[in-house]
């Protein structure tokens, strides 16, 4: 048990300030829920996850939305252990069932150069979706690459290495509640 503690105590360490807290993610996600659910109040939504980083926003947010609504998920990667996106985009799972003909959502953590949104938006485009919609938990507009309108906003952030509910860095972090600027010593 100390161990534990030890270690939960080491993340928080980690990070030099808390930028959004849990209790600001959790009153924009119930927001969110309640704006997807008017607009796709007469549609059957099909949301995409996309994994690893907007598995908890997407369970937080899916919980608000008051249609019926189908889930999949894909995993898709531009960062590997880096901070900053390599531009190339590679596809580790892809959805396990045909969207043509669906409205879909596609749920994201995090956008900030566009490349990685803007591959997916033109590959699931290619599969014939009745509509095909963006939200995202956190836009860093300042990094943009690519032209690309988001559909749903959480949170508009600088241009900081954020970590926590859902996001990482080499693969830890995702587990804290609130979205805070890691330290730079901790990925230096």
């Amino acid at each position: 048990m100390i161990e534990v503690m030890r270690f939960s105590q080491s993340m928080h360490d980690d990070v030099k300030e808390i930028l959004i807290t849990a209790e600001s993610i959790a009153e924009r996600t119930a927001q969110l829920g309640k704006q997807i659910t008017q607009d796709y109040a007469d549609k059957n939504l099909f949301v995409v996850c996309i994994l690893k980083g907007a598995a908890i926003f997407t369970a937080d947010l899916y919980r608000h939305v008051e249609i019926p609504a189908t889930v999949d998920f894909m995993a898709i990667s531009s960062y590997g252990d880096r901070t900053k996106s390599s531009g190339v985009v590679r596809i580790s799972k892809d959805l396990d069932v045909n969207i043509e003909g669906k409205d879909v959502l596609i749920i994201e953590d995090i956008i900030d150069s566009g490349l990685t949104l803007s591959y997916l938006l033109d590959n699931l485009r290619s599969r014939h979706p009745a509509s095909l919609r963006t939200c995202v938990l956190l836009d860093k507009p300042e990094r943009r690459e690519v032209d690309i309108a988001v559909d749903y906003t959480g949170f508009t952030i600088p241009d900081q290495f954020v970590v926590g509910y859902g996001l990482d860095y080499a693969q830890r972090y995702r587990n804290l509640p609130y979205i805070g600027v890691l330290k730079p010593e901790v990925y230096a």
